[in-house]
């Protein structure tokens, strides 16, 4: 198995500037409500937005045990790049296997190019679940960058 086949590489455009959806993945409220695979939600959602930061938040389903997941952010260049760690906890709240989640945003005119990409699956299976799941994610993401629900937008100036 190559190293490659190990990663998972999504690229999506967003109808929204870079700064928004940069604030989407930044942001803890915006988090509560793209941030998990559908039929879950996410009652915490919580980061410490600065190199060395952690961050860490739990995805509730239905007649189902908490899902909880961390990580500590490598680097932060606002609005373009985002690194971080990402590893599932176990029911005691220790981090499992480790991933590394790099978003990279490009300003395309009025639209946002969001290049994501997660490396370091143990497995093929891990990489593929993951990658069902962000799809979801992302789907969210960009309905809730059009509406004016979005956080941010009711936040806009502030």
């Amino acid at each position: 198995m190559t190293d490659t086949s190990l990663e998972l590489d999504i690229t999506r455009v967003f109808d929204a500037p870079r700064d928004l959806v940069f604030k989407a993945w930044t942001d803890s409220e915006w988090g509560k409500e793209w941030s998990a695979p559908n039929g879950f939600t996410v009652p915490v959602s919580e980061g410490d937005l600065r190199v060395g930061g952690a961050w860490r938040l739990c995805m509730r389903r239905p007649a189902a045990d908490d899902l909880w997941v961390g990580g500590v952010y490598r680097e932060i260049v606002v609005p373009e790049r985002l690194v971080f760690t990402h590893a599932w906890e176990d029911a005691q709240g220790t981090p499992g296997h480790e991933t590394l989640v790099t978003v990279t945003l490009t300003q395309r005119g009025r639209k946002t190019e969001m290049r994501f990409r997660q490396t370091g699956f143990d497995s093929v299976e891990s990489r593929d679940g993951h990658q069902e799941g962000w799809a979801e994610c992302f789907d969210k993401l960009e309905r809730l960058l059009s509406t004016s629900r979005a956080p941010y937008r009711s936040r806009a100036g502030s």
